[in-house]
């Protein structure tokens, strides 16, 4: 069974229910995730040149946060200032 995104990624304004209406599969295998996770940090990282881009460096975090504790923790601050962000600016939506 393939496993999905953390939830609160998609609740937080960034990808809302109304955007995208379905989990993402991403690969059973940790090595392959963390391949993948990776292989996103590090096209984010020449987001300058074409097609690859700096949305791939959120991307690699998020699919990270799975399997290493570090990229968990950069996700959640991340979670926790765009809530405090979005909550300041007085914009609560559901």
């Amino acid at each position: 069974m393939a496993r999905s995104l953390p939830g609160a990624f998609f609740n937080d304004g960034i990808m809302n229910k109304k955007t995208l209406n379905k989990k993402i599969k991403i690969p059973d295998n940790r090595r392959n995730r963390l391949l993948l996770g990776w292989a996103l940090i590090v096209g984010g990282l020449v987001g300058f040149l074409p097609v690859v881009g700096f949305w791939m460096l959120p991307l690699g975090i998020v699919v990270l946060s799975i399997d290493l504790p570090f990229a968990r923790r950069l996700r959640r601050r991340a979670e926790v200032w765009w809530g405090r962000k979005k909550q300041k600016n007085g914009k609560q939506d559901d």
